[in-house]
């Protein structure tokens, strides 16, 4: 790979599962990447005698000092250096790392810097031969088809205008506006507060706390002021939070839910069959199969930590507490993806930031022990994936992206990529070689 050429490590193992590594960037990548960002400066620098953009890079370089476009090149080029470090170190680090760079180098000379970060903790396993792993049988019940079959109902009920006081469960079309206090006892209308023939479901909680509750017994041709106060967390509009308010609601229809017979008709709506027994075999059998599905990662999940709970592995309280953050870094960031920031989820699970990193740490201390057994499994077993396996792994994707698996390899090597595929492929192997050495006994009735 090209971090093997452009940087050279040395590592010294340390305390506690952490490393110094010693990084050397090559004399003739630092001039690359000097001569790269000159050619960045070179486009914005006039200078007599050349068009701007176009000031050749030994020209820049004459011109602002090299130290000055090396410091540009180096704060550019730094992370991509670390990430060829501990690549070309073999190294699967844990937390955030502490990089000291050293001097700038002269021309002609390397570029030193140093990291230092935790590492994944070394596993001792004992005899994996055979594992004594039970494992449940499916079960489907009565009642867990029944909910099936009502939630179908209630998706195939089909809404009525009722001459009757709403209750709990209906629906109601309703106008509304909303205002909170203004200056001189006027009304402040706010925006977002208005609304015209909107379908509100009574007890469904679409509202905010106590809108929906106001609405009970009241029929079409009703007005209704509702006074409540906005939440103190309600992110949607933070200058409304807390803050008393009023909505003048009028009623214009109730609607109420009529539900279909479950009879036989009702089967061939809701999914062709010709009779009710059908739909609920139908049902049954699928909810077998997701439960079928479900035991068979639990059942991997119980042969590996049966190796686990058989292991001898040292983990210190720092690197327990650095994966912690990493599992809160990762969560942090899926949730901005859905438009959820961290101080909307804080407020939403009502603990702080500590409180839930103290309470992922079981799950990192045991995800570091399951890394760290797999590890020792792939190396025991000496399992490595084919090409093959390699291109079997990338038949869905490749087809998604309308190119050949090979091609596709190709790609990822040249990323420096395929490392991490063969990785996650190896512990997918372990895993499963571990399932069939597990055998499953089935648990008792």
């Amino acid at each position: 790979m090209a971090a093997a050429t452009n940087v050279k490590t040395t590592v010294e193992e340390l305390p506690e599962s952490r490393v110094r590594v010693a990084a050397e960037v090559a004399p003739q990548e630092v001039q690359r990447r000097v001569n790269e960002a000159a050619g960045k400066l070179g486009r914005d620098l006039r200078m007599p005698g050349f068009r701007k953009g176009k000031v050749p890079a030994p020209v820049v370089i004459q011109r602002v000092g090299r130290d000055a476009v090396l410091d540009d090149a180096v704060r550019a080029t730094l992370p991509r250096w670390y990430v060829e470090a501990i690549d070309e170190a073999g190294l699967k680090t844990v937390g955030e790392p502490d990089v000291e760079l050293g001097d700038l180098p002269a021309e002609g000379q390397p570029l030193t810097f140093t990291i230092e970060i935790g590492v994944r903790p070394t596993a001792t396993i004992g005899d994996i031969a055979k594992l004594d792993v039970t494992k449940r049988e499916p079960e489907v019940d009565d009642a867990a088809v029944d909910e099936q079959v009502e939630t179908l109902r209630q998706q195939l009920g089909r809404l009525e205008t009722v001459e009757k006081t709403s209750e709990n469960g209906d629906f109601v079309v309703i106008d509304f506006k909303g205002s909170i206090d203004g200056e001189d006892d006027e009304r402040d209308y706010f925006s977002g507060g208005e609304g015209r023939d909107h379908l509100l479901e009574l007890g469904s909680g679409q509202f905010i706390p106590g809108f929906e509750e106001q609405l009970v017994g009241l029929k079409a041709g009703d007005e209704k002021v509702v006074e409540l106060t906005f939440p103190e967390d309600y992110g949607s509009a933070p200058h409304l939070a807390g803050q008393p308010a009023q909505f003048e609601v009028t009623v214009n229809e109730v609607k109420a839910k009529q539900l279909p017979e479950l009879d036989d008709d009702f089967a061939t709506e809701a999914g062709g069959f010709d009779s009710i027994d059908e739909l609920r075999e139908d049902i049954a059998s699928r909810m077998r199969e997701a439960d079928e599905r479900k035991i068979e990662a639990e059942f991997r999940e119980a042969a590996l930590d049966a190796v686990v709970e058989g292991a001898t592995v040292e983990i210190p309280d720092s690197l327990v507490e650095a994966r912690a953050q990493e599992l809160w870094d990762q969560m942090l960031h899926s949730l901005s993806h859905r438009g959820i920031t961290k101080d909307a989820y804080l407020r939403i699970a009502q603990k702080t930031e500590e409180e839930l990193l103290a309470e992922a740490r079981p799950d990192a201390e045991q995800a570091l022990r399951r890394e760290a057994v797999l590890a020792a499994v792939i190396e025991a077993e000496a399992i490595e994936p084919s090409d093959g396996d390699i291109l079997d792994a990338l038949q869905d994707t490749a087809l998604q992206q309308g190119v050949a698996p090979e091609k596709l390899r190709k790609r990822l090597e040249q990323q420096g990529r395929l490392d991490e595929l063969k990785e996650d492929l190896a512990q997918r192997q372990a895993v499963e070689l571990l399932a069939e050495r597990a055998g499953g006994t089935p648990a008792a009735s």
